[in-house]
């Protein structure tokens, strides 16, 4: 039985497990791993407040109001959100999904033709290339290139420039390194953009956690120069990724803009993703936001200082790291990723991801959350520089 012939092409991938997630599993059977890949908050340890359950329990949720942008009041609830950064967003403009996934889905399919480009960033999150490769999408990349802090790499955008090439996609801040899109490479983008009628898709998803507070980033949601797409949602604002809603804020040029939004309108309207209960629930759940962010930033803040004090130049390079949940150490001593991570593994009971996991092309790095329990990552931590010294 030829097994290909039943199944799309686009779906041809390495489906095995490999190395390192086979011995997890096997190792996690036996005794305790110290997971310092973990980037589920609700496995964290945060505490949660009630309002969270109780404001499921709302008599609203056995009418049924279909509406392809989502309901108006949990429009308004995003709208006052960016309102409170000082940035003006009409609920008109705002597409609620039921994840950033499907958000970059409608795009991908609102924007781009079978075969068409859409450039990535490099390092990034892997999901990309699945969603690429679902939507018929053809992957370009650009370098995100570190020097004491990341920049975008404009010459492997302009090297990497053709006719087909509909979209580019930034993460502010990016997973995992961390860095936020400057000013200057916001214009130098939207130039682009505007000379090759490209548009910007902008996941935003962990803009809340900027680590300076005094130093003020750009949102993308008020970006008028281009077709500007951003991305964002719950799963990271409010540490609720079971609870499924994230959106979708359309800006740029009225003509651009209003054609989008009548196009993207359609596209939505064909699913209707979005539950009620999520919806009608949002504006109680936006009361505790303050709340579960403090203690993110408490832990990950807390954690990225245990981690400089335990790594030292002879072991390799932590990165400094503006935002996010992440941080990467490039190793001093050129290694095999993938063997480092099964001894760490198998020797120290941690486990981190490799760098190749998120496309570093150069070096050996590690991928370090830093989400877990203060307790566990300082014992981890300490684990991972012991063995790489």
């Amino acid at each position: 039985m030829h097994l290909e012939n039943y199944f799309a092409k686009r779906t041809n991938w390495q489906l095995a497990e490999n190395d390192i997630s086979t011995s997890l599993k096997c190792l996690k059977q036996k005794e305790k791993v110290i997971d310092l890949s973990e980037s589920n908050p609700t496995r964290c340890g945060f505490k949660y407040d009630n309002i969270i359950s109780r404001a499921l329990s709302n008599k609203k949720n056995y009418l049924y109001e279909p509406n392809p942008k989502g309901l108006h009041q949990a429009r308004e609830v995003v709208a006052r959100y960016y309102r409170e950064k000082g940035i003006i967003v009409s609920p008109d403009d705002i597409f609620l999904t039921s994840s950033t996934s499907e958000g970059y889905s409608f795009l991908f399919r609102l924007l781009l033709n079978p075969g068409e480009g859409i450039f990535l960033p490099q390092p990034s999150y892997p999901l990309f290339q699945f969603l690429c490769d679902i939507n018929d999408v053809e992957s370009k990349f650009y370098q995100l290139a570190y020097e004491d802090n990341w920049r975008i790499d404009f010459n492997s955008i302009e090297n990497n420039l053709s006719g087909n090439t509909r979209a580019i996609v930034l993460v502010n801040p990016n997973n995992p390194t961390g860095s936020f899109v400057k000013e200057s490479e916001l214009a130098s983008l939207n130039n682009v953009c505007q000379k090759k009628n490209m548009a910007i898709i902008c996941d935003e998803v962990f803009f809340d956690y900027g680590f300076d507070k005094n130093d003020k980033k750009p949102s993308l949601a008020s970006n008028r120069e281009s077709l500007t797409f951003v991305l964002s949602g719950i799963s990271k604002i409010l540490a609720l990724p079971q609870m499924k809603l994230s959106w979708i804020v359309v800006s740029g040029p009225k003509e651009l803009k209003d054609e989008a939004i009548k196009r993207l309108e359609v596209i939505t309207d064909t699913y209707l993703s979005v539950n009620s209960a999520t919806q009608n629930a949002l504006a109680h759940w936006f009361k505790v936001k303050n709340s579960i962010q403090k203690q993110i930033m408490q832990r990950v803040l807390k954690n990225y200082e245990l981690a400089k004090k335990e790594m030292n130049s002879e072991i390799g390079d932590l990165f400094n790291v503006e935002g996010g949940w992440y941080v990467i150490l490039k190793i001093k001593k050129e290694a095999n990723e993938e063997a480092l991570c099964l001894e760490l593994l198998e020797k120290e009971k941690v486990f981190v991801h490799p760098g190749y996991f998120f496309d570093f092309n150069h070096g050996s790095h590690l991928v370090i959350s830093l989400l877990p329990e203060p307790k566990d990552f300082s014992l981890g931590i300490q684990r991972i520089a012991k063995s790489l010294s």
